[in-house]
């Protein structure tokens, strides 16, 4: 059964201690996670994804309609950040393997917006702890956490909610308006 949290807050602008000891989790070295945070809290960093966490990176108008359907129509996010003109959303380990098949069998794949699925084997760069000073107010946004990880084990979601989010911004594109489906052929339902 699945339990679908809605305690998170949407706008967390740094993360509280228990999501620091989560994100260090991930870490082989965990100690020295804690240790460089402790001194520089606006210090991003790399994580090893797999373990403890899938990532699943959109481009920003794209990402941004995926978090608004998850927390408008469905079960709300797990950590959400912001980098290089990407969404980073959190996600279940596995999920960075099982998602593309399941674009691609939903017939979403070829139209969606590129995915970047990160799983075992791969490190991202994730936001700071606390906000950094924006240098250029008019240049582009620095690194930031839209929902910012707050217990020691958040919940994620899963290749199912994170499909269900993504056809549904899909559909809600003005692109696409009228059809059911992202490519030209017709939508199939398997039974």
């Amino acid at each position: 059964m699945t339990t679908w949290p809605r305690e998170s807050q949407q706008t967390a602008a740094h993360v509280t201690a228990a999501g620091a000891e989560w994100l260090a989790s991930a870490s082989p070295f965990p100690r020295s996670v804690r240790a460089l945070w402790a001194e520089r809290p606006a210090t991003s960093i790399v994580l090893p994804c797999g373990v403890t966490f899938d990532l699943i990176s959109a481009p920003a108008l794209f990402g941004r309609r995926m978090v608004n359907r998850l927390w408008a129509d469905g079960p709300g996010t797990g950590p959400v950040g912001t980098q290089r003109g990407r969404v980073l959303m959190f996600a279940q380990p596995g999920t960075a393997q099982r998602l593309p098949a399941l674009l691609r069998w939903e017939e979403w794949g070829t139209g969606a917006p590129p995915l970047l699925c990160h799983g075992p084997g791969d490190a991202v760069t994730i936001p700071p702890l606390r906000p950094v000073e924006q240098s250029e107010p008019d240049g582009p946004p620095a690194a930031r956490w839209l929902v910012a990880p707050e217990v020691r084990e958040p919940w994620l979601p899963g290749p199912d909610v994170l499909l269900w989010a993504c056809v549904r911004a899909a559909r809600g594109n003005p692109g696409t308006a009228g059809r059911t489906s992202l490519t030209s052929a017709p939508a199939v339902s398997p039974r």
